[in-house]
């Protein structure tokens, strides 16, 4: 068996970072940047003002001193003139500073009578301008890669980008294995249960900005099996689930191996988990990466997130590393653990953060009720309550 991090060094080795494509401004959330952009234009593109009021000469505001309102200048629609000694200008915000003015008198500091205001015995003490370039100036770079969020978008649109580079999506085909499998809404046999790992998965891979395909499920056979990965050619990545064991009835790495797959590690020292497999198909077969997940619900979502989610960030260019992990104090006391990697299911809360009663990795239930997968490094100490583990959160 290798370690967690072996695995995730040995699957970045058959990651293979997707091409760019081009996407309409709409389209690019939650994809990944894979060109560096630069701004078209200055943001602000003018001095502009920050407040409702009079836009004078700062020199001469002071209090008490009185001005002649001799034009507007609102968003959309400049005062063209120039200000001149003595002269306000009504401003709204956003609007252009008008020439001859360098500072804005908000309404709250006026009285106006006419065409004429007086301000008032207390200035604000700020000039109320956002100047040209504040936000960010022409040639200004949003680099790559980056993954776009809707703060970004907004970014981008200021920067005048209507198009924008990013990463394909992967292509991910998930086969679930078994003959003991149906689907949601068919009437299991006495000895079968529904398929539900593939759906999760499916939802997972989906949020990374995946494309999926579920194919359907492939049954104990070699025949089963062929067909499954013959109608997963086209892929950048081919999950199957279950059949990965050594099981007489395992035989999802027999048949990748007879159809060429190059496998790169069988078996990691973690728990809920250990029969992973990852490997590259053959060229004749698509040439798309494998990774072969265990068929217990439990174990292969927690795949998922440890493995099959930093591949799929890794595809579109983002870095390859393990996922985030976050620091949270105990609110109860953790066992000592064994000698494999663990990743316990468990909640974080305002008080802390617990792990379930009952880890076994076929409680759908638990996991659902889950945030957080607890990481237990290889026999670990037991842990009291206040001290402080790392978690992914789910």
């Amino acid at each position: 068996m290798i370690t967690v991090s072996e695995a995730l060094s040995a699957l970045f080795s058959l990651t293979k970072t997707l091409p760019a494509e081009t996407v309409p401004l709409r389209a690019a959330a939650g994809r990944v940047l894979a060109e560096t952009v630069t701004a078209g234009r200055d943001q602000p593109p003018f001095d502009g003002s920050a407040m409702d009021g009079y836009a004078v000469n700062g020199s001469d505001a002071q209090p008490g001193a009185q001005f002649r309102v001799t034009g507007e200048s609102a968003a959309g629609h400049r005062f063209d003139g120039t200000a001149g000694p003595g002269d306000a200008i009504r401003i709204f915000t956003g609007a252009p500073m008008p020439k001859g003015t360098n500072r804005v008198v908000i309404q709250e500091d006026v009285r106006r009578d006419g065409d004429m205001i007086t301000l008032g015995d207390r200035l604000d003490r700020g000039d109320n301008v956002r100047p040209a370039g504040a936000d960010f100036r022409r040639g200004d770079r949003m680099q790559a890669p980056r993954l776009l969020s809707p703060s970004d978008l907004a970014l981008l649109a200021s920067m005048n980008i209507a198009q924008v580079p990013v990463a394909r999506r992967p292509e991910v085909a998930l086969i679930a294995t078994g003959d003991e499998l149906v689907l949601p809404g068919e009437t299991p046999g006495p000895d079968q249960i529904i398929a539900s790992n593939t759906f999760a998965l499916e939802a997972l891979f989906r949020s990374l900005g995946a494309r999926t395909r579920m194919l359907p499920i492939a049954r104990d056979t070699r025949a089963s099996l062929r067909a499954a990965f013959t109608m997963a050619q086209g892929a950048d990545l081919v999950i199957t689930i279950g059949g990965a064991s050594v099981g007489d009835h395992d035989l999802v790495g027999t048949v990748a191996e007879e159809l060429g797959v190059q496998r790169s590690f069988y078996k990691v020292a973690m728990r809920p988990g250990k029969p992973l497999m990852a490997g590259q198909m053959s060229a004749e077969t698509g040439g798309a990466m494998m990774i072969g997940l265990p068929g217990n619900p439990v174990s292969a979502i927690v795949c998922g997130h440890v493995f099959v989610a930093p591949v799929l960030r890794a595809m579109q260019g983002l870095p390859a590393c393990a996922a985030t992990l976050y620091a949270a104090a105990l609110s109860q006391p953790l066992a000592a653990n064994g000698p494999r990697e663990h990743y316990l299911r468990g909640r974080i809360t305002p008080e802390g953060i617990f792990a379930a009663d009952r880890q076994d990795s076929s409680l759908l239930s638990v996991l659902s009720d889950a945030n957080a997968l607890i990481l237990r490094a290889p026999n670990a100490p037991a842990a009291v309550a206040g001290e402080t583990v790392h978690y992914i959160p789910i």
